[in-house]
């Protein structure tokens, strides 16, 4: 396998970002008590180094496909050791990224000396996104010494925005430190309403919603996306086109449906007030594995080219599409591993997250990449995805 050295790969991904002018875009209850503020301290640790790009010219040439294919993947990984699969997705396979599955007490230092595991295997010279979900409340992968408590969002939303954007801030540099720079956070899902939020399980039963209209997400999860930007932390805005309305959990349910989202309803709206019309800078959208009835009622959001194309339009010709996990999903599990993987790209997905299961990457990467060398089309797709990944890691915070 070809490997690139470091200062060529440095100006392939800072040409890309100026390919990428404008917002670069991209999964409990019981008593909720109040509003907790950023306590503990960001302990003194060495960051897990990231190359920094130089400007040049815009090309893909210096990569070859199995390198552009393998930017396309983010893969899971345990928080508290090196999980060997996802280390040989890096090492050969040229993964573009990892996720930190489950949930770790042991703080940022523990968490640190794994990515940097990952970081320094990883030879392609191309920075690595070090991913993880840290929204807070039930759904916080990282905790322990020198990782806040953070609340629930519907807590985070009882904050004003700027002490909001300043505690995210804070929880940003505690991921910074930890060598994480790619959150798979905030919830931008629209919960139907508090009297009916225990009807709908992946969010508003486990208090993920910072609200309940259009106006109320757009300037919450607008300001934690400002903190984790200002920290250095590229957020990822979830789970398009909108998880608040449904009665099943696609993590554990085939065949979640979503009757109420439309085309030109404040569910898909908030995505455009977000990267287009409110806070802008680098960012992520993260599509759903439900299918939605009054959209494209034929398959889950994640393979249909109908859903997808609304997402590019919230997200702009350059921005960053990526998958809900497409690993252990019951959602998906209808398809093979090799199949999820060459729809979702098909479908205009540039990144597939397989974040709870790693054993089947390995077929997720084979299938496409030898759709691409058999497939003109194809190949220009993986060509389009690799470049927009290319390039929000060289304009990320």
């Amino acid at each position: 396998m070809s490997r690139l050295r470091r200062p060529l790969v440095r100006a392939l991904l800072a040409a890309c970002a100026l390919a990428a002018a404008g917002a670069v875009a991209l999964a409990g209850c019981g008593p909720l008590g109040p509003s907790p503020a950023p306590s503990s301290p960001t302990p003194t640790l060495t960051p897990t180094p990231t190359p920094t790009p130089t400007p040049t010219a815009d090309s893909l040439a210096g990569l070859d496909l199995r390198q552009r294919v393998g930017q396309l993947f983010i893969v899971g990984t345990s928080t508290d050791a090196v999980t060997p699969d996802t280390m040989s997705a890096v090492t050969d396979r040229h993964a573009g990224g990892i996720f930190l599955h489950g949930h770790s007490g042991s703080g940022a230092a523990a968490v640190a000396g794994v990515v940097g595991s990952f970081t320094a295997a990883d030879a392609d010279g191309i920075p690595l996104w070090v991913s993880t979900d840290q929204e807070g409340g039930e759904v916080q992968v990282l905790t322990g010494p020198g990782f806040d408590d953070m609340p629930y969002a519907i807590r985070q939303a009882d904050l004003p925005d700027d002490q909001l954007r300043a505690a995210a801030t804070t929880w940003g540099q505690q991921l910074v430190t930890a060598g994480v720079n790619l959150n798979l956070a905030p919830v931008v899902d629209i919960v139907t309403s508090a009297a009916t939020r225990f009807d709908n399980p992946p969010i508003g039963g486990l208090g993920r919603q910072y609200g309940y209209d259009r106006a109320t997400v757009v300037a919450k999860a607008g300001a934690f996306a400002d903190g984790m930007r200002a920290a250095g932390v590229m957020p990822v805005f979830k789970h398009f086109p909108g998880l608040g309305h449904v009665t099943a959990n696609t993590d554990v349910t085939a065949d979640v449906v979503d009757t109420t989202v439309t085309a030109g309803g404040p569910d898909i709206g908030v995505y455009g007030d977000l990267l287009r019309e409110g806070s802008q800078g680098p960012a992520g959208i993260m599509v759903s594995s439900a299918i939605y009835q009054n959209l494209d009622p034929s398959s889950p959001a994640v393979f249909s080219p109908t859903v997808v194309a609304l997402a590019r339009d919230e997200a702009g010709p350059n921005g960053v599409i990526m998958t809900d996990d497409l690993s252990a999903a019951q959602a998906v599990q209808a398809w093979s591993p090799a199949d999820r993987a060459v729809l979702a790209i098909t479908a205009g997905v540039d990144v597939v997250l397989a974040s709870t299961d790693p054993t089947v990457f390995p077929a997720m990467y084979d299938a496409v990449l030898a759709k691409a060398q058999s497939d003109p089309a194809f190949a220009q797709r993986v060509d389009d995805a690799a470049r927009h990944v290319l390039a929000a890691k060289a304009a990320r915070p």
